[in-house]
């Protein structure tokens, strides 16, 4: 039996609506009304965030994330025309992600645009009007290479199928890249405190860059300056949000100096490399693997910060130990983790996913986010012992004293980190 609201949704893509007309909307030249979680895109309304036509904009900030400030830059220094429109011809999504139930809930999806790839789609005659919407998400296929991954091939763990692996090693693979759109009253909900203080705290913590925040009651999204993320999706991604097809998924946040240079203080790189292999592992399987990547660097604290708690931590007189890990970031950044994951679980409410048979972390902020959001997590898989640094021996023994999850109930072993002129 296909619900109301499914069956609203399907209609967008069968080229019809069971939704009236908006009845202004051959008049209109001001801003699009929004209506957050309403059922078809065209009820919702568009996001309009650029500046061509100040009277458009119904939301607060602009495109491209953290990327904003390059594109006033480039702007100023009059390499970029103020006006510039993208030509947006072949640019619509290689896959068909969604319209899924979650899209409608506005308690589920309250930091992106779950209609943010279909704008072609779902907004013509706001385009036809000459409003100008951007796509705030991009869906592409692409080929991964790993050393990793050819490891496994070769010592027999996954192998080079021909379709999602090919025989010299690469993996086929959809991904997305989502910026930030920010629903200011279900963020609040989900972090429990009123619209009010969290539009307070965001204006004077940025230090007053949008007055609109404190200054317009009435435009409820907001699109923040900061990182988005990248989903990689191994196997069909049509088997996504089916109800019924095994997932494997890994949920990471970035981390430069790991992830790209394979720095060894950390277990970011090789667990990425694990959570990877376990997708490849399920799609083989006839399932699906799903990696989110978080632009979330030293746990949302940033690079300085992060490099100057590794010079504490070094410096110590007693040597660089599990149980200080914690307490050298906090004593230099106040908090242990700014992280936190209560936006995290939108992106698998977007693709649909209502269960997760194999997740690939330690973490019970993300696993705890997660089963609040509705979403059944199975079996959690921990970083084998073979696959850790040396050096991160003190994250990980910091972590399992902690209460995250290690797997076959591995107790906390002593371990000391190497000094910082070693």
């Amino acid at each position: 039996m296909v619900s109301q609201t499914e069956s609203s949704l399907n209609a967008l893509f069968d080229g019809e609506t069971d939704s009236p007309p908006i009845a202004p909307l051959g008049t209109r030249v001001g801003a699009p009304s929004l209506r957050w979680g309403a059922p078809t895109a065209r009820e919702r309304g568009p996001i309009v965030a650029t500046h061509g036509n100040r009277g458009h904009r119904n939301v607060i900030g602009t495109h491209a994330g953290g990327y904003s400030v390059y594109r006033a830059l480039a702007i100023a220094a009059g390499s970029l025309p103020r006006g510039h429109r993208p030509d947006l011809t072949d640019t619509a999504p290689s896959d068909r992600i969604g319209p899924h139930p979650q899209w409608c809930d506005p308690a589920k999806i309250v930091s992106l645009d779950p209609w943010g790839h279909l704008v072609g789609e779902a907004f013509p005659d706001y385009l036809a009007l000459g409003h100008d919407i951007r796509p705030t998400i991009a869906v592409t296929r692409a080929h991964i290479d790993m050393p990793e991954i050819r490891g496994a091939i070769a010592a027999g763990r996954i192998r080079a199928d021909g379709d999602i692996v090919s025989a010299d090693g690469n993996v086929r693979v959809m991904k997305a890249a989502i910026d930030p759109v920010w629903y200011l009253p279900g963020v609040a909900a989900r972090f429990g405190v009123t619209e009010k203080a969290l539009r307070r705290d965001l204006h004077e913590q940025t230090g007053g860059m949008y007055p609109d925040l404190v200054k317009r009651e009435d435009l409820k999204v907001f699109l923040p300056p900061i990182g988005g993320m990248t989903i990689y999706v191994f196997g069909n991604p049509g088997k996504l949000g089916d109800g019924k097809t095994p997932l494997a998924c890994r949920v990471h946040d970035e981390c430069n100096g790991s992830d790209v240079f394979g720095s060894d203080i950390c277990t970011c790189r090789p667990y990425l490399a694990h959570g990877i292999e376990i997708c490849i592992e399920m799609a083989q399987q006839g399932g699906t693997g799903v990696v989110v990547y978080n632009r979330k660097e030293g746990r949302a604290l940033g690079e300085v910060t992060k490099f100057l708690v590794y010079n504490a931590r070094k410096r110590q007189a007693e040597g660089d130990r599990p149980e200080t890990y914690f307490k050298r970031t906090e004593c230099v950044a106040g908090v242990q983790d700014m992280r936190f994951q209560e936006l995290m679980p939108d992106v698998l409410h977007w693709l649909g996913v209502t269960r997760i048979d194999r997740f690939a972390s330690m973490s019970d902020m993300k696993h705890d986010a997660l089963v609040r959001q509705g979403i059944e997590i199975g079996e959690r898989v921990a970083i084998p012992d073979g696959m850790i640094p040396a050096d991160a021996r003190v994250e990980i023994e910091a972590k399992l004293a902690a209460g995250y999850y290690g797997g076959n109930g591995r107790a906390p072993a002593e371990a000391v980190g190497r000094k910082l002129d070693e």
